[in-house]
This record gives structure tokens, C-alpha cells and sequence, in this order.
């Protein structure tokens, strides 16, 4: 850490700077055109800070400024800018806004890897499905998530909190294409409810890609059809379809599952 980073007190909203945070905080897609993310709480500070990702500012109120474990947070960055809280909250995105957010650097330039475990992921719309996925792989093992065209923006606000720090162990490659997916040498795997085989009963590859799709029209049909392997999630409540971060939580479990059991 780096207790001698410059410390500015701001107190005009009009500040460059918390204006380019406003936008970052604010547009879901800022970051693409902008560089750089908004993290906001302690919790994601801490997340990044235990991957060693970098940390251009941090930003804090003044009341966090005057806190012993939130200012060591932000001594770790190589600037701070202390604010009143009135200021925080127009950065921030939450109802009651945290006291403490880092701007990262967006790590952008990440080639695909095509032997790793992935999840696919094709045109998911709601910003917490993605973040439960990307959490639910992070946990599971599977290091790479492949975002196609259509999918929520992976670094945006509200899938940062979805993932609660998973970000930061997962390598996240979005705005691709199905003929992309071509890179990779692992077997893509998709859940459908006409399939034959069931989860649970079937050896699933490892590695492979799980193929995760929109929530109302499911995988596409092109995309599906490249899949070697379909599977069905037994479900004996009777209910139609399970949410896609559900479904993509319990087949993440079985491939870690069989993983742990296969033997060395």
C-alpha cells in the first residue's frame, strides 16, 4: 500500500473527474468507450485488491477518509479524492450509496483460451442472471466466460454487484460471434429440455464449454447446433424451464462434481 498517494478534496460537482465517473456509474456501457470501470463498496474494492488487479483513484467520502480500514483501502491506490457524501451519492448507483469505489483499469486485450473450461454465454439480457453465472462460475472452476453479441455489458454496474468479485478471477471476453466460438478445442454442452440424456446421469467432458442461453428464446439454433452434447436438469416439480442462473449454477455443480470424482 501506498500511504503517501496524493489526496484532493473535491467539493464542485463539475469536476472532470467525477463527471467521468457519474458516466461510468450511470451507462451500463461507458466503459467500453471510456477504458476504465466504477467500483463501488468495499466488498468489490476488497475483491480486486486480493486478485491484484490495478487501481487508478480511489474515491471516498469524508467520512470513510476519517475510517482506519476504509482509508487503508484506499491507500492502496495511487490517488484519492475525498468528497462530501452528497457528491458520492451523485456517482453513485445504489439506493444508499456505499462510502468507498475504486476506478480500474478495463482489461480489455485478453485472448481467448481455447483449452479452458467456459462458460458461454449467448444474448442474456438481465444483468443479474450474468452476474449469478459469472459468480457461479468463478466458484466452480470455470476460469473463461465468453459473452456473444446481444449479452448485458459484463462490466457494467449492476452485473458487478450481481458477481460480487468474480470478475476479477475470471478471464471475460465479450462482443464475439458464434463463428468466434470456432477457437475454441473444448466441446460446447447446452441444457434442452427434449434432450434424452439426463445431467445426472451422463459423463460430461472436461474440459467443455457450457453454453448458456437468452432467457426467453434459449440458445440459438445455429449456436445449438454446434453443441456435441445436449443434457436435460431433472425437474420433478413440474415446472417448464428453470431460470438460466439457475440452470447454469446446477451444471456447473455436476461438471465440478465429476471433476473432484474423475480419477488421476
Amino acid at each position: 500500500m501506498s500511504p503517501s498517494s496524493p489526496i484532493l478534496h473535491i467539493t464542485s460537482r463539475d469536476n472532470p473527474a467525477l463527471q467521468r465517473l457519474r458516466k461510468l456509474s450511470l451507462d451500463g456501457s461507458a466503459y467500453r468507450k471510456l477504458g476504465s470501470v466504477w467500483l463501488e463498496g468495499d466488498h468489490l474494492v476488497r475483491a480486486c485488491l486480493q486478485r491484484g488487479h490495478p487501481v487508478l483513484q480511489a474515491v471516498l467520502t469524508e467520512a470513510a477518509a476519517a475510517d482506519p480500514v476504509l482509508r487503508a483501502l484506499a491507500d492502496a491506490a495511487p490517488r484519492q479524492l475525498v468528497v462530501p457524501l452528497a457528491l458520492f451519492k451523485q456517482i453513485s448507483g445504489l439506493e444508499s450509496p456505499a462510502q468507498i469505489g475504486f476506478e480500474v483499469p478495463l482489461d480489455a486485450g485478453q485472448d481467448l483460451a481455447p483449452e479452458a473450461d467456459t462458460v458461454v454465454l449467448d444474448r442474456l439480457q438481465d444483468a443479474g442472471n450474468v452476474g449469478t453465472i459469472l459468480r457461479s462460475a468463478a466458484a466452480m472452476g470455470f476460469r473463461q466466460v465468453l459473452a456473444l453479441k446481444g449479452t448485458a455489458a459484463l462490466w457494467s454496474p449492476k452485473v458487478l454487484r450481481a458477481g460480487m468479485g468474480a470478475h476479477f478471477g475470471l478471464r471475460l471476453i465479450e462482443g464475439l460471434s458464434p463463428e468466434d466460438l470456432g477457437r475454441l478445442r473444448v466441446p460446447l454442452v447446452a441444457t434442452s429440455s427434449y434432450a434424452e440424456a439426463q445431467l445426472h446421469q451422463i459423463a460430461l467432458p472436461s474440459p467443455c464449454a457450457w453454453v448458456m442461453g437468452h432467457e426467453g428464446q434459449g440458445v440459438q439454433p445455429g449456436l445449438m447446433a454446434r453443441c456435441s452434447l445436449t443434457v436435460g436438469i431433472p425437474q420433478p416439480g413440474g415446472e417448464e424451464s428453470l431460470n438460466v442462473g439457475s440452470a447454469a449454477s446446477i451444471c456447473l455443480y455436476e461438471s465440478a462434481r465429476q471433476r473432484l470424482l474423475a480419477p488421476r
